[in-house]
């Protein structure tokens, strides 16, 4: 299948079962940031549970600003304060020490755009699974879509629907159970190369 979907922070798990499994990705580019979502925030399992990982960006006084103008707020050290949490996370995980000097630069180089980060991270991501994509981007924003499966609201992080994934050992499932759909590092941490399996063996449901 084809399949429209929003370039996020780390994406969840469900946003990766849709993009291993789809023939052809098509990047929705032109839509207007919204808070709330994904764009600028991933969860992890940290010590105490679910962990949001939140990128502060610069609102402008205007009501609509396209996510591609977004900036990162960039006088915070949100980078450092994230390799933190990734750090006490993961750092017993069966796979973060494999992955960490491969990571660590993502959290020191900094980029103005939320967009252009995020876009980032996605390609760092696809090298480490690995994952070959057929991709493509839009240039105008449409409602209405023919031809592909609209996946665009999985970028919503307080209303995303709710997938029936396999589960995985996590790091802290002894404390606070199984987790489902996290970050995508979550399961690259906790599976390191099966990961791609992993997705690719998940069903995601298109009537959303």
């Amino acid at each position: 299948m084809n399949i429209l979907i929003h370039p996020t922070y780390f994406p969840s798990i469900s946003n990766f079962v849709a993009i291993a499994n789809a023939k052809e990705i098509i990047f929705e580019m032109d839509d207007n940031f919204l808070k709330q979502t994904y764009r600028n925030r991933c969860y992890i399992y940290g010590a105490n549970g679910k962990l949001a990982l939140k990128i502060p960006v610069i609102h402008t006084q205007k009501n609509r600003q396209k996510y591609r103008d977004v900036k990162i707020f960039n006088e915070e050290k949100w980078q450092c304060n994230h390799w933190k949490s990734l750090l006490s996370a993961y750092k017993t995980s069966p796979f973060f020490e494999y992955y960490e000097d491969d990571f660590r630069p993502l959290f020191e180089q900094k980029e103005d755009f939320i967009l252009d980060f995020n876009l980032k991270c996605f390609d760092f991501i696809c090298d480490i699974l690995p994952l070959e994509l057929k991709l493509s981007k839009t240039e105008i924003y449409k409602d209405e879509v023919e031809n592909v499966v609209d996946f665009r609201n999985l970028v919503n992080a307080k209303r995303e629907p709710v997938q029936k994934f396999n589960t995985y050992t996590q790091v802290f499932e002894s404390k606070h159970g199984f987790i489902p759909n996290l970050s995508i590092l979550d399961l690259i941490f906790n599976e390191g190369p099966n990961a791609l399996n992993y997705l690719e063996s998940q069903t995601i449901n298109s009537t959303i």
